[in-house]
């Protein structure tokens, strides 16, 4: 899983390499070494064993010399134009930092038209696209955005222990940093990662949980440390746990492609089916006076048009009476959810009454979301818009719980519940 360092003030230090991918470009059959120079092999394995190990500065010339003798290797060019991506965090004389910048975007580029399609090198081309602000500061406190980039520069020499030493006297001079706790945390799922005994490793990533814990105390709406965590757990084995934290990055920013790509991982992983109910909604429709009081069965877009009617009277009234303080009007989370609750209820009451025997798959899961108490989140992961995304945050801060029971109980269900 891809691992950039996020927060509002840290596009430069978007640069962290996840080792799961890593893993997996390093046997990626791009082209047979066995006919390779011999001297040319043996650099090339060095250079990425230095990568792995996060001294980028040391692999950097490594790097640029095999990628001279084997310019289509895609696994060599990725790793170089990342490692150029992390350095830069360090580099002070603007100048160079621009040049390496560029040098590092070539490369990714090249990779990618030699058919390189990871989310690692779309995510250096996304970061090293965007414009460089190495002078935006980390912290408030000056003496703590120091000791952050000072972290920087240690970890692109691949000495995370004295990272971690930096890191950690940012948070002191500034203890509601988030980002120092995230890196501190990261340092030590990295050096777990490279461990070899297992005790030391799950030591490591237990470390390193107890520091994204810290990160999210400091704010719970940032879903990096989630999903970092859920990375350390993963690599550990625990699954369940892994998938939790997973889950609670989607539900702190699920307008973030990050947290979404760290379940579908776990999810493949362990070889879990994912999906949202498929509710197909017809076109809006015009209810029919009769049909709900016919011998026969009511048709499914007899339901339907009680979404309709239901919105159409919530614009005219229930807007400005749940919203007094918003002058035009938009499409809200009550609205829809009071809308596909209309549905539900009468698809609900005559399948008691026995007035109907049997519903479409649709209004099916449209009722057990119903009988959950799950509309309004289904609607927020699957509905979302512009005016709904408004509603959200209000109904995060006393629904998490509701947020969560969506993602487990039906998005990851077990097979049959939804």
């Amino acid at each position: 899983m891809l691992r950039p360092k996020t927060g509002a003030s840290t596009s430069s230090l978007r640069c962290l390499t996840e080792f799961v991918l890593l893993a997996l470009a390093l046997v990626m059959p791009i082209q047979s070494f066995s006919q390779t120079n011999p001297d040319v092999s043996a650099e090339r394995k060095h250079a990425l064993e230095l990568y792995r190990q996060n001294k980028f500065v040391e692999a950097i010339p490594l790097l640029e010399k095999v990628v001279k003798a084997l310019p289509s290797d895609v696994v060599v060019l990725e790793s170089l134009g990342w490692s150029m991506y992390v350095v830069t965090a360090s580099t002070k004389d603007p100048e160079a930092r621009k040049q390496m910048r560029l040098r590092g975007l070539g490369f990714l580029q090249r990779a990618k038209d030699l058919g390189d399609d990871s989310e690692l090198l779309r995510a250096g081309l996304e970061g090293l696209s965007k414009p460089d602000t190495p002078d935006t500061p980390l912290s408030s406190v000056g003496s703590a955005d120091a000791a952050l980039r000072e972290g920087e520069a240690a970890h692109a020499r691949g000495d995370l222990d004295d990272a971690i030493k930096s890191y950690k006297r940012a948070l002191e001079l500034d203890p509601k940093l988030y980002i120092a706790a995230l890196f501190i945390g990261d340092m030590y799922f990295k050096k777990g990662y490279q461990a070899t005994d297992p005790v030391e490793k799950k030591q490591l990533m237990s470390v390193a949980g107890d520091w994204f814990t810290r990160a999210i105390t400091i704010d719970e709406n940032v879903e990096t440390a989630y999903r970092y965590w859920g990375d350390a757990l993963m690599a550990i084995g625990n699954k369940e746990e892994a998938r939790a934290k997973f889950v609670d990055g989607i539900i702190a920013e699920p307008w973030n492609r990050k947290p979404y790509m760290g379940l579908t991982q776990w999810a493949d992983k362990y070889k879990v089916n994912m999906s949202h109910p498929q509710i197909e909604q017809p076109k809006s429709v015009t209810p029919s006076t009769g049909e709900g009081n016919s011998t026969t069965e009511p048709s499914p877009a007899y339901y339907w048009s009680f979404y309709d009617v239901t919105r159409t009277s919530y614009k005219a009234a229930g807007f400005q009476k749940d919203h007094p303080g918003e002058q035009q009007y938009r499409h809200s989370l009550k609205e829809e959810a009071s809308a596909l609750r209309a549905v539900a209820e009468m698809v609900s009451k005559d399948l008691q009454s026995g007035k109907i025997k049997t519903v479409d798959r649709s209004l099916e899961q449209l009722v057990k979301l119903f009988k959950a108490d799950l509309i309004e989140a289904y609607v927020f992961f699957t509905r979302l818009d512009e005016g709904i995304v408004r509603d959200y945050a209000a109904y995060k801060k006393s629904n998490r719980d509701k947020l969560r029971l969506y993602w487990n109980d039906v998005v990851i269900a077990k097979e049959g519940t939804f």
